[in-house]
């Protein structure tokens, strides 16, 4: 493992900058990928424009956070956006927030990118932001995802039955979770 916080041997996990700007339009409006974000309008190059011209606001105040998965050539010199990693939903009082990620086309996937900007953002997320706990919700038709996040610890709290509709009928959403393990938890009555 690489000694940046947001780094890893095979992946480096960045702020999204302006030359990203079309690859996050062609993303974000890949209808294909909706589905699993409960998208169901497009994203204008406006909105992000101006969503990554405010991503310097800090995760506390704006309550999300967004970073780009580059994934590394063989000799570092030479990274390739493969993908997205988020953290949405952050509570500040609870020292919670959801994860989603995404890794756009096929020809990235089931390389072992999703592992590594996985378990990076876990640890930046517990080591450095302190929080508690990380959750995520998942279609259980999803069956990747599903054992990604349970590859990396996070544990199968709940089902919400018949949560998703979808052309087929109505799925159900899984609902994981991943408390700190370096964080003593404390129980009140």
């Amino acid at each position: 493992m690489n000694h940046s916080t947001l780094e890893s041997n095979t992946i480096k996990l960045r702020a999204p900058e302006p030359s990203d700007l079309e690859l996050l339009y062609n993303w974000e409006n890949n209808m294909e990928i909706w589905k699993v974000s409960n998208t169901l309008t497009p994203f204008s190059r406006f909105v992000l424009k101006r969503y990554i011209e405010t991503s310097h606001i800090d995760i506390w105040e704006s309550k999300q956070l967004r970073l780009v998965i580059e994934a590394k050539n063989q000799n570092a010199l030479m990274t390739v956006p493969v993908g997205i990693v988020d953290l949405y939903d952050f509570d500040p009082f609870h020292l919670r927030a959801g994860v989603g990620i995404l890794i756009a086309n096929n020809e990235f996937r089931q390389k072992g990118y999703a592992t590594e900007a996985l378990s990076v953002l876990i640890k930046y997320s517990f080591e450095t932001l302190q929080l508690h706990q990380l959750y995520c919700n998942i279609s259980s038709e999803n069956t990747v995802s599903l054992q990604l996040f349970k590859n990396h610890n996070f544990q199968v709290v709940g089902t919400k039955k018949q949560w998703l509709k979808t052309n087929n009928g109505w799925l159900d959403e899984i609902m994981l979770q991943l408390i700190n393990p370096f964080s003593g938890s404390t129980k009140r009555n």
